[in-house]
């Protein structure tokens, strides 16, 4: 028999891309993506003994990653220090599809949490039924967020 602690790596082993994609939406920032996923994880592991299966496992961790990542944002948005940066970026790559990937995600890092979360499921090719099911509107919304949102992301500059 499974124990507890087996079961819940074998989840985070099944879902880890779904989790880490997810705090990817919300930062650049790979140290801040690996502190977003952590605090997923905790977040996870603490409601792994009151999730009841009453929705999908993969909604559940949706929902429990989305919340972690937009408390996160919030308080991030707050006046804090500013950070020294390094001078060069070793990790920028400079092709055209890598400028095209970091010009969306930059676009998309601008739009408010919830619309980012509705992005960040449509881009994972989810239907408006499962989207609106993890964030809790009906699939037509979602229908409507998403034309207003790629409309947002049109007019940006």
């Amino acid at each position: 028999m499974k124990t507890q602690e087996t079961r819940f790596a074998q989840i985070v082993k099944t879902h880890k891309n779904l989790i880490y994609t997810v705090c990817y939406m919300f930062s650049n920032n790979q140290d801040e993506v690996g502190e977003l996923f952590q605090e997923t994880l905790i977040h996870l592991w603490k409601g792994f003994d009151s999730f009841e299966g009453r929705s999908d496992l993969k909604t559940w961790i949706y929902r429990v990653c989305l919340n972690t990542c937009i408390s996160a944002d919030r308080k991030k948005r707050r006046p804090r220090p500013v950070p020294l940066t390094m001078d060069v970026n070793l990790f920028e790559d400079t092709d055209e599809d890598t400028r095209q990937i970091s010009l969306l995600h930059k676009r998309i890092s601008l739009l408010k949490p919830f619309d980012r979360a509705i992005v960040l499921l449509w881009l994972e090719n989810m239907s408006y039924e499962e989207i609106g099911a993890i964030v809790g509107i009906t699939a037509k919304n979602v229908s409507v967020r998403l034309f207003r949102i790629k409309e947002q992301l049109k007019r940006m500059k």
